[in-house]
């Protein structure tokens, strides 16, 4: 049985981007829906760029539900910042998918 829904998206942002800007509405994107139980991102720093395939940002939402993120997904805000994000970035990999915990965090 899942316990969390996630989003995952994986980026290479287009040559004239400023990154922090983006990822900036993105934070502010994350505080507004309160659907979002949390948002992560990070930059890729340690990989082979052969294993990367040019992908230099992932980012994860996390929701309590598939009905949150759809929630989240339709949400007006989420869909205008979604046609500007379609303009920054030189590809992308979406993946939803409901998590399996294997392992819990540590409290």
């Amino acid at each position: 049985m899942a316990d969390e829904f996630k989003h995952l998206v994986l980026v290479k942002f287009k040559e004239d981007v400023v990154v922090e800007d983006i990822l900036k509405q993105l934070e502010k994107l994350a505080h507004e829906i309160d659907v979002v139980k949390s948002f992560v991102w990070g930059k890729d720093g340690e990989s082979h760029e052969m294993l990367t395939q040019g992908f230099t940002h992932a980012m994860i939402m996390t929701f309590n539900s598939k009905e949150d993120y759809n929630t989240f997904a339709s949400h007006p805000n989420h869909v205008e910042f979604s046609a500007t994000f379609a303009t920054v970035i030189e590809k992308a990999v979406l993946l939803d998918f409901p998590a399996i915990s294997v392992k819990a965090p540590a409290k």
